[in-house]
């Protein structure tokens, strides 16, 4: 069974979520007379399934693991393949692997004759509930995460539960930071779930987990549908950036440790500390601040970082997308589903916050 969720996006698309959603790539890419399927090593044999199933001439292209294959290097290697196999305006790219493959062929697709069709399969947790939805692609650099890409949307979205049944727990653990994220920032029921019965959520197949990537997947499709490209955030409104809940100081702890700690891992710290700093601004209570030490802590996810290092910390923020005219801008929540951005916080309250998150 499957859910379909629509994202009503400039360039509309939907997205198919359940057992059995891959098997809707066919009709995703129908028309194309050339697909070329993007993919980690790991992921071979399955490539080749979903390429037998195509009624097209389908290009294979290997990726390297994770975010390795997020670099300028990788991207022209994809464009040089397309050129040598013809690939035009009416022919698909499909990204078929984790958050870091979907992000790169997404990106692969955005710029290839200035833009193609893509098609989305998520294969990870992370990847279904957050890469993969939301149109944003692109690359790393040294000097940052993500710092080069464009927004493209996905002529489709096909994540297919049955993939989850082999992830790794710490895996499963990094998607669900992101879903338990969703819940602070807009949907209640899905914390819910988390509270009533943690170990569900480690549990594939199990109905509970099912029901909340579904409405992780909704929490994104409907931000992302009103603001694609991070342009409405004014006063008390907050647009898509809203999904960059515990973001902030998530990307500069994953710069620290060479991008080798879990994104939902940085994600669960992250957003700890901007529990702590609503708190500490005169917003959320300490009960806001203990529900989401308790909600991320249940099913395993990190709650605090190393201490002695916020300085280092603090200097990469600088390079937060949120980040305008050099002020550094946050994030928070007054409870539940009521956000606000912090624009250039007190940088004493900040320090004295994160001293809070190490102890």
């Amino acid at each position: 069974m499957t859910t379909t969720i629509h994202v009503a996006t400039a360039q509309p698309y939907d997205i198919t979520v359940g057992h059995g959603a891959v098997s809707g790539l066919g009709e995703a890419v129908g028309g194309a007379a050339k697909v070329a399927i993007l993919h980690p090593k790991v992921l071979s044999e399955e490539a080749t399934a979903l390429a037998a199933q195509l009624d097209a001439e389908v290009t294979q292209i290997q990726l390297p693991k994770g975010e390795k294959a997020k670099t300028a290097r990788v991207l022209d290697s994809c464009w040089k393949i397309l050129a040598e196999d013809g690939f035009t305006r009416t022919d698909a790219v499909v990204g078929f692997g984790g958050g870091a493959t979907t992000d790169l062929a997404g990106f692969v697709a955005a710029t290839w004759l200035r833009g193609v069709r893509y098609v989305s399969v998520p294969t990870t947790l992370l990847a279904m509930v957050d890469a993969a939805v939301g149109g944003k692609t692109g690359i790393n650099l040294k000097s940052g995460k993500n710092l080069v890409g464009a927004f493209w949307e996905p002529a489709a979205v096909l994540a297919d539960l049955d993939f989850l049944e082999s992830l790794p727990v710490d895996d499963l653990r990094g998607g669900l930071a992101e879903m338990i994220k969703h819940g602070f920032i807009a949907d209640p029921r899905t914390l819910e779930l988390f509270e009533a019965d943690p170990q569900a959520m480690l549990t594939p197949g199990s109905q509970a987990l099912a029901e909340a990537i579904t409405r992780s997947m909704e929490v994104k499709g409907g931000i992302v549908g009103g603001d694609l490209r991070e342009r409405t955030s004014t006063g008390g409104q907050v647009g898509r950036e809203l999904l960059n809940y515990g973001h902030t100081l998530a990307h500069a702890i994953e710069r620290r440790e060479s991008y080798t700690m879990r994104h939902g891992y940085a994600v669960s710290i992250g957003a700890v500390f901007a529990a702590l700093l609503s708190r500490n601004l005169g917003h959320a209570d300490d009960a806001f601040v203990a529900r989401h030490r308790e909600v991320f802590g249940s099913v395993g996810l990190p709650l605090t970082y190393e201490a002695g290092v916020w300085d280092e910390l603090r200097e990469t923020m600088n390079l937060d997308k949120k980040t305008r005219a050099g002020a550094l801008r946050f994030v928070l929540l007054d409870a539940v589903g009521v956000p606000f951005i912090a624009e250039a916080p007190d940088e004493g309250v900040l320090r004295d916050t994160y001293a809070e998150l190490t102890a």
